[in-house]
């Protein structure tokens, strides 16, 4: 039995960058939708949505049948919540505020086993192995996952040529809303500041040879960053696409007048 690729393989072997979105609704059927749609990948959020092991695993389940990478992003970059992550069968790993290759070298022993690293052996008893029915995965379980670390920090971007430079980290991923609260320009992530940020990331990556990806829900921005070279974009949300369309129905079908008030928040 084999494994399915890795994020990181599937950009190293396209020819275009790959474009996905995030499932936040911590919804298995949700999570099927968005693989089933032609997208490249979907990111599984653990950190601002309200997913433990168990609907993580279900929404692994969900969008197993489709030909899609799955991306799970746990809310820390916790040795041991990695462990329970990459055993229930997590290949991609995106591990938010990473600020320095001291903390990235962390992360990438935290997914590798002894020697190299500090990962738990108990994958016969886990999805990981598939239940040891993969040959040899405790030996070749590093070529079976991809980890990518978020830059959204001024002290990430200071500090991303080093962070980039780090053995075991696969890939990069700039989060341009908390870089922008980080520098002051919080709700600003269009800002040039921000932008130039991003464009710097981009350039690291590219000069260690990983592929840098970004969060850009507006179309002009992830425009932007595909021209300046980014390998992979995140271009939407179930959870924001849902609210947009349905406010869009509320608008089209109740009068202005009549419509309840809706929520700010």
């Amino acid at each position: 039995m084999t494994l399915p690729e890795t994020l990181t393989t599937r950009i190293a072997a396209s020819d275009r960058p790959l474009v996905g979105m995030w499932v936040c609704s911590a919804s298995p059927i949700m999570a099927e939708i968005a693989a089933g749609s032609g997208l490249d990948w979907v990111l599984i959020d653990g950190e601002h949505s309200p997913n433990g092991l168990d609907s993580i695993l279900a929404q692994l389940h969900a969008v197993s049948a489709y030909p899609v990478a799955p991306v799970v992003r746990p809310p820390i970059g916790d040795t041991v919540l990695i462990k329970q992550y990459l055993d229930l069968g997590v290949q991609n790993l995106l591990v938010p505020m990473v600020d320095s290759a001291a903390q990235a070298a962390e992360l990438a022993r935290a997914v590798r086993y002894p020697a190299d690293g500090v990962r738990g052996v108990g994958a016969a008893l886990a999805r990981s192995s598939r239940w040891n029915r993969v040959d040899r995965y405790l030996h070749d379980a590093a070529t079976t996952i991809s980890l990518t670390v978020q830059i959204e920090s001024a002290v990430a971007v200071d500090a991303v040529e080093d962070i980039a430079a780090v053995d075991g980290v696969d890939a990069l991923f700039v989060g341009p809303a908390d870089l922008a609260a980080s520098m002051g320009l919080i709700g600003q992530q269009s800002h040039p500041d921000v932008v130039e940020g991003v464009l710097r990331s981009i350039r690291a990556g590219a000069a260690a040879g990983k592929p840098v990806g970004v969060n850009a829900f507006a179309p002009a921005d992830a425009d932007r960053y595909l021209a300046a070279g980014a390998a992979f974009v995140s271009v939407g949300a179930d959870v924001a696409i849902v609210a947009r369309a349905s406010e869009a129905l509320a608008d089209r079908f109740i009068p202005a007048d009549a419509a309840a008030p809706r929520a700010s928040y």
